[in-house]
């Protein structure tokens, strides 16, 4: 592993900010502490900085050289609303919210990598800091592309970075194409007629056709999508009646869709209105379907993941660099970023982490080990996108 000898040096300080976004935590677009933070620090290293870039967003911009190019760096800064049941000093001290995912680490590395490319500035072209509210669910970054982020920081390319626990501290993921998927929400409610539990002719019972369509959309992914595609169609909400002896007049089934590409996606959500449309006329019931579009897939560019390639393989060597590993069927909304620049996100191993666990757990903690690694990649991404002549 080769790490920049300053940001090396500069670990325990890292580690010190690090574990202070840590210890107070602050949900999506509420991360004002975080925020300021973050643009303080930009502020005292002489990086032109721009505050409440949707809403809570901030930008840093770092310029060298004369060329036109630019690129664009994101760490996303929110955290979970989910209690913390760590122990150690530096955990959440906010009741019902914690640093879960891992964004307490992104924001840090971002700031590790900004201070040694304001000190030094080898590359020629324009570094767009991106630091993010709102990744978990709430779309910050869609907000901060509404408020004009790429016309009035134009990029060439952007690029994003997360930890992955289970993969090693010390190595990389990088992806060619969709490494993580969209993330859709429906809503379905089925319209009977309600009767006696003893007289089920006299009704219309929304409970069995409810019970129809858990089992019907399973045969969307095994029946109607290609084997090669990927694509979930879960029903995790299930809601009915309120009596032993009364068949309901509703019943309401909540669930989610992921796919890795929009062709899919389409599909699967026609198949979907298919299946709400059958189970309906077979039940001589009414059955409506509400689509939430979330997240679309996170797609990367081939060539801008070659480039991560090459920049991970000079830190830590090709044996610790994962080309084309499986994507995940979670969701991230650098995938908006991706659908207006190319670009590419990675995964830097985590290894097990103090918390010895996967990310949104209550235990998790993100392995302050790996910060300077990443520090590094950044700094490195940069001098390989913006060589100097």
């Amino acid at each position: 592993m080769t790490l920049i000898p300053e940001i090396a040096a500069a670990l325990p300080e890292l580690v010190a900010v690090r574990r202070d976004i840590h210890a107070h935590p602050e949900l999506a677009f509420g991360e004002h502490r975080t925020a300021a933070l973050v643009a303080d620090r930009l502020e005292a290293l002489g990086i032109e900085t721009h505050r409440g870039m949707g809403q809570t967003g901030v930008v840093g911009i770092i310029k060298a050289g004369n060329s036109p190019r630019g690129i664009g760096l994101r760490a996303d800064m929110d955290a979970l609303p989910i209690s913390e049941l760590n122990d150690f000093a530096h955990r959440s001290r906010h009741a019902g919210c914690m640093h879960a995912c891992g964004h307490d680490g992104h924001t840090t590395m971002l700031l590790g990598a900004a201070e040694y490319l304001a000190k030094h500035r080898n590359f020629d072209g324009t570094v767009v800091l991106i630091f993010q509210p709102a990744e978990e669910g709430e779309g910050g970054a869609p907000a901060m592309i509404a408020d004009g982020l790429l016309e009035r920081f134009p990029v060439d390319a952007v690029y994003g970075m997360h930890n992955w626990p289970g993969m090693p501290a010390g190595q990389f993921g990088v992806t060619p194409g969709p490494v993580m998927a969209s993330a859709d929400r429906f809503d379905i409610v089925i319209t009977g007629h309600g009767a006696h539990a003893a007289m089920p002719q006299q009704g219309k019972d929304p409970v069995v056709a409810g019970a129809q369509l858990v089992q019907a959309l399973q045969s969307i992914v095994s029946r109607s999508t290609d084997p090669l595609d990927a694509a979930v169609v879960s029903v995790t909400q299930f809601h009915a009646g309120e009596a032993y002896n009364a068949i309901p007049v509703e019943a309401r089934l909540c669930g989610t869709v992921r796919t890795l590409n929009a062709n899919v996606r389409a599909a699967t959500w026609a198949a979907i209105q298919r299946i709400c449309d059958g189970v309906a006329m077979a039940c001589d019931l009414k059955i409506a379907l509400k689509r939430s579009d979330g997240y679309p897939p996170t797609v990367n560019s081939l060539a801008e993941a070659q480039a991560c390639r090459e920049v991970a393989t000079a830190l830590v060597g090709e044996a610790n660099v994962s080309w084309a590993l499986r994507p995940s069927m979670g969701a991230e909304d650098f995938a908006y970023f991706l659908e207006k620049r190319p670009g590419c996100y990675v995964w830097i191993g985590n290894g097990a982490g103090a918390g010895g666990c996967m990310l949104h757990n209550a235990r998790y903690d993100f392995n302050d080990d790996v910060l300077g690694l990443g520090a590094s990649y950044w700094v490195r991404l940069v001098e390989h996108c913006l060589p100097q002549a």
